[in-house]
């Protein structure tokens, strides 16, 4: 007789009790302190909350071993020192609705977290009374306020971070990426307070050191950038408001470290602005570089929700379509703007032992006589003058400097409508050196110019009509592919056909191309198709026939065709053509760059200049 199986007994029902206080904090300073900086981020917002016009900060070990924070506030009395290390007091919320939160801090948990972690002391005084009030907390041990020394004001000072926690401490990272998380806050903190004074010490190092600033001055000294540079936005839909401060599209970042997003004054990381300012940029920037820029959004209180995340980063919109439409829209407006607009940078220049000349051509190159741009400032010949002659004459000797045919102008006489100004050679048939109204030197790339403006042309085609003009070809050309090419290709047979570009099928490996688009011509099509086909066919959105949209890749695809419909470098331009190039260029939108977001133009000033020769240091 076969025994039966046995089973293990099952384990005594499990019953529900009640977690002792300290446990509960324990668990509670998990979720609010993650790291120093977190603890650095609620202190620092209980000061600004406070009504501080300056708060000094110092760190050591990136605020593992001690953080302190000092600032010129209200101050506290003894009884609201003793309610401030309790859970859930708070003086920032005036009844039980969660809703009109105006103030940085609201949930009453960082103080009462922070010391059951680790040991804080508080000293406070309010305006009105003769003396300060310390109250300390170690790991969740209260020793009751007593009479101390101190200014108006508090100052808080957190030692031995975590170690009530060890496990938490364990895992904390070195003192240098600690304080690099610590910087990173406070830059954000200095950024949503700029009436505030902020002095943030490192180890005894001086981190930065800001006096009471303007919002504009305040975000060129955290951008590290000069006030001339940033790009002003201020635009409104309905209640919200969308205003603040960004780089143009040649100052950008490996991350996302130079992004900096305030909501009703509050610094947020919230996934769905990023994403809006990545869409922003994407016609303008280099993929895989991120914008520099300080964004503010107002939004009224009843339409958004702060309680989501004890770190009070994360943010629900009522509309988030509305939030992401105006962020899109409005910083693309901004960066729509030509030439006139700036953006150009400043040109940094390698010693001269570094500099590599190309090798001189075997032969001339034939002169173009004609560009696909409405020239809108021709400018005749002036007849030859002994400086002009003397250009010829080096041109002769030296084919990479082709002068342009007319003689000088000097600054004032050129019309300060024209920032980029007038040519006066191309150099290595490739660059165009303009004067400026102001007497800077403009340099500017030919292709890369006239690639921004073919792309521009293309998006506004095929923006009015939906479709671009297909001009039909006299032989209809067979191309070649690898067969998942070519199979990408077919698979947007219909979307390509609107860009001008008319498939068939015709066999395996190969797709015969019987249009193209008329603004391009024949120009490399075959070249074009076999890029178009890679990047279809390298693009795992795309892999399959049915996936979405098209119109996220059209703006690629178009940059794309405009690299091959452009102006080669090696091409040498007529004066009349560069001119033409330039006033192009200051009436197009996103000018600055070209479609794959390198800058189309330097500016040299005169400083520049002298710094370069030892003039000036």
């Amino acid at each position: 007789m076969t025994e039966a199986p046995s089973f293990p007994h099952p384990p005594s029902r499990p019953t529900i009790r009640r977690l002792s206080g300290h446990v509960i904090d324990l668990i509670a300073a998990g979720e609010v302190i993650e790291r120093p900086a977190a603890a650095l981020k609620e202190l620092v917002e209980n000061a600004i909350d406070a009504g501080a016009t300056r708060i000094v900060v110092a760190l050591r070990a990136g605020g593992t071993d001690r953080i302190d924070v000092t600032d010129n506030g209200c101050g506290m009395s003894p009884v609201e020192l003793e309610l401030a290390v309790e859970r859930h007091c708070t003086s920032k919320l005036q009844d039980d609705h969660l809703v009109q939160i105006r103030t940085l801090g609201f949930r009453g948990e960082a103080l009462p977290s922070i010391g059951a972690s680790a040991r804080l002391s508080i000293t406070s005084r309010t305006p009105d009374a003769d003396t300060a009030w310390c109250i300390r907390v170690d790991g969740g041990v209260i020793t009751p306020p007593q009479p101390a020394s101190g200014p108006v004001g508090t100052r808080i000072v957190v030692t031995d971070l975590f170690f009530a926690t060890p496990a938490r401490r364990k895992f904390l990272k070195s003192a240098r990426v600690e304080s690099g998380h610590a910087e990173s806050v406070m830059r954000r903190l200095a950024l949503s307070a700029p009436h505030c004074a902020l002095r943030v010490l490192l180890d005894d190092k001086v981190l930065f050191d800001l006096p009471e600033q303007s919002p504009i001055s305040r975000a060129a000294s955290i951008l590290d950038t000069t006030p001339d540079t940033l790009i002003p936005l201020d635009e409104q839909r309905g209640a919200v408001r969308l205003s603040g401060f960004a780089c143009g599209p040649a100052r950008t970042r490996a991350t996302g470290s130079g992004q900096f997003i305030l909501v009703n004054n509050r610094p947020v990381t919230d996934p769905m602005l990023r994403t809006a300012i990545r869409v922003a940029y994407r016609p303008v920037i280099e993929r895989g570089r991120f914008p520099v820029m300080a964004l503010h959004l107002k939004v009224p209180l009843e339409r958004l929700d702060v309680n989501v995340h004890p770190a009070k980063t994360e943010l629900r919109f009522a509309d988030e379509a509305e939030i992401r439409s105006l962020v899109i829209g409005g910083l693309g407006r901004a960066l729509g703007h030509g030439s006139k607009g700036g953006g150009g940078i400043h040109a940094s220049f390698a010693p001269r032992s570094s500099i590599v000349y190309p090798p001189r051509p075997p032969e001339p190159r034939e002169t173009v006589t004609s560009l696909p741009l409405q020239a809108t400032l021709p400018t005749a010949s002036a007849p030859q003058t002994p400086q002009a002659a003397s250009r010829q004459g080096f041109a002769e000797t030296d084919p990479a400097f082709a002068p342009a045919a007319r003689a000088p102008q000097q600054p004032e006489a050129l019309d300060p409508a024209f920032p980029l100004g007038a040519s006066i050679a191309q150099v290595f048939d490739t660059y165009i050196l303009a004067l400026a109204p102001d007497g800077d030197l403009i340099l500017v790339d030919q292709h890369a110019a006239h690639e921004r403006l073919t792309h521009e042309r293309l998006r506004e085609q095929y923006a009015s009509g939906g479709t671009l003009r297909a001009q039909a070809l006299l032989l209809p050309e067979v191309v070649d592919l690898p067969r998942r090419e070519a199979e990408a290709l077919m698979a947007r047979a219909e979307d390509l056909a609107k860009l001008g570009i008319d498939l068939e099928s015709f066999g395996p490996g190969s797709v015969l191309l019987r249009s193209v688009p008329a603004l391009l011509g024949a120009k490399d099509i075959q070249g074009l198709l076999k890029d178009v086909a890679d990047e279809l066919a390298g693009d795992p959105d795309l892999d399959a026939a049915n996936t979405g949209s098209f119109a996220h890749h059209l703006d690629a695809i178009l940059a794309r065709m405009a690299c091959h419909g452009s102006i080669r470098a090696g091409r040498r331009l007529k004066p009349e053509e560069m001119d033409a190039l330039l006033r192009e260029m200051e009436r197009t939108p996103r000018a600055n760059t070209c479609s794959h977001g390198r800058p189309t133009w330097l500016r040299l000033t005169r400083r520049e200049l002298e710094r370069l020769f030892g003039r000036v240091k």
